[in-house]
């Protein structure tokens, strides 16, 4: 491997570095749900099966997946600067070719286009990592890494509110104007890496992991869809296997791999991605079940009938928590050490699920609960790039947090999954719909409190040495 170039940048003002970064960050994140409220309305707006519908979701998810690894090992190699560019216009070009489209292909090809961009996030905390004094640096990362969970909460009202008001059109008009914005204040405000690694990219490791990422994740989405035992569901499943196995023994021979599986086996690194898939899993089913809840109908006996809209507006102290929780991370990591941070992070989590699965019968409880489950997500989430960038090489800290983005995205992913089975595995007619019970909710929220516990006993084997 090429030793590091150190390039020779003016400085800019932290607060102002700190500021743009987050907010791109939280921009893109917007793309996970931010056409989620009109999901339902799309079959009868383009003509389409509610089945096609759902890869206007998918598309997003796998592209998300596939990209981030990729650009950010381009990141450390040649700018990382350079590929959030990338990443922005990636997002503006696929917004600006859904808001002209009116296939479903366009559209899901616009989509995929804006999960590229959730590669930023890793580079954008690798960024702070080298720009960013020690002293500001651990509530910079704490925040960066919280704008995940941050965009993806606020996409929900925010994507209600553009639709009743612009159309559906505006959902994607609205993140293309956003989206130039940022792109503006990166090339005026972010400087250009100071620390790139060089090297030649692997293609060849960035084709098996493309493909088992895509095969995994394909199966995880489209297994309730398909039936979990379906040929087609095992068969993915079997060509993700498939994959990994061509994969690991080539990046262990590459000289330039795209994924350094031997830092990658590194106890702090290791219990990290092991301990970063159980919460995203919990995070994720927090957000899909709470809004599905708070919309079922008041005729159910449990449900509360709101709108899409009114169930994302509800969502919204939930999301703000993300925002307070960040500098208490910051301040737990610095005083005590990362690993507790995650530690109590998870345990807040796992807390919030039981007092979500026992109080249950009035909105209050429920946008409380929420709240709570927020909180532990933020702590938990800002304190995973700090251990990891304690681990790693400073020339590989976007390889490795994009890495650690993957694996938060497999886990949201498979709760996705287990929650289209719960809720639709126990169900009950009113007015001729179908509707989950009451039972299927406390059963998702006692799955999330488990994943939750199991990611603070995975976060307590964490050497502390590597975790402040």
């Amino acid at each position: 491997m090429r030793p590091p170039l150190l390039q020779q940048k003016p400085s800019r003002p932290v607060g102002l570095v700190i500021a743009t970064l987050a907010l791109s960050g939280a921009v893109v994140s917007l793309m996970q749900t931010l056409l989620v409220p009109i999901i339902p309305d799309i079959p009868k707006l383009l003509d389409v099966s509610v089945d096609d519908a759902s890869w206007l979701i998918t598309a997003t998810l796998l592209a998300s997946a596939v990209a981030t690894p990729s650009l950010s090992k381009l990141a450390d190699m040649f700018g990382k600067r350079r590929m959030m560019i990338v990443s922005l216009i990636m997002m503006i070009a696929g917004s600006v070719l859904g808001a002209l489209s009116l296939s479903l292909p366009l559209l899901i090809t616009a989509r995929a286009m804006q999960g590229f961009s959730m590669a930023l996030i890793p580079i954008g905390i690798s960024i702070m990592r080298d720009e960013i004094p020690r002293e500001k640096l651990g509530f910079s990362v704490a925040l960066m890494s919280a704008t995940m969970g941050i965009g993806a909460a606020i996409g929900l009202p925010v994507g209600g509110l553009i639709y009743f008001a612009l159309g559906w059109h505006g959902i994607f008009w609205v993140p293309a104007l956003i989206g130039v914005l940022m792109l503006i204040a990166i090339l005026v405000v972010i400087p250009e890496s100071s620390l790139i690694s060089g090297g030649t990219f692997d293609y060849l490791g960035g084709l098996l992991l493309s493909g088992a990422l895509l095969a995994l994740l394909l199966a995880v989405t489209k297994g309730s869809t398909w039936g979990w035992g379906s040929p087609l569901t095992v068969g993915t499943l079997a060509l993700s296997v498939g994959f990994i196995a061509s994969w690991i023994p080539w990046e262990l021979r590459s000289k330039d791999p795209l994924v350094d599986l031997r830092t990658s086996a590194l106890r702090p690194v290791l219990l990290t991605n092991i301990a970063s898939l159980l919460v995203g899993f919990a995070m994720y089913a927090n957000m899909l079940s709470t809004t599905q809840l708070l919309q079922i109908p008041r005729a159910s006996g449990y449900g509360f009938g709101l709108t899409v809209l009114e169930a994302g507006m509800a969502l919204l102290p939930a999301a703000l928590m993300m925002v307070v929780a960040a500098p208490i991370s910051a301040r737990l990591t610095s005083r005590y050490g990362a690993k507790t941070a995650l530690i109590a992070g998870a345990l807040i989590l796992g807390i919030g699920y039981v007092a979500r699965s026992l109080f249950i019968s009035s909105e209050w409880e429920i946008i409380v609960g929420a709240m709570v489950i927020s909180m532990g997500t933020a702590v938990a989430y800002a304190a995973m790039p700090t251990i990891i960038m304690s681990a790693v090489p400073r020339t590989e800290t976007a390889a490795a947090n994009g890495f650690n983005t993957v694996v938060r995205t497999i886990g949201t992913a498979t709760s996705s999954a287990v929650i289209a089975t719960t809720l639709t595995g126990t169900t009950f007619l009113i007015g001729g719909a179908l509707f989950p019970q009451l039972f299927a909710f406390r059963e998702i929220f006692i799955v999330a409190a488990v994943a939750s516990f199991l990611g603070a006993m995975v976060a307590a084997w964490l050497p502390t040495r590597n975790s402040s």
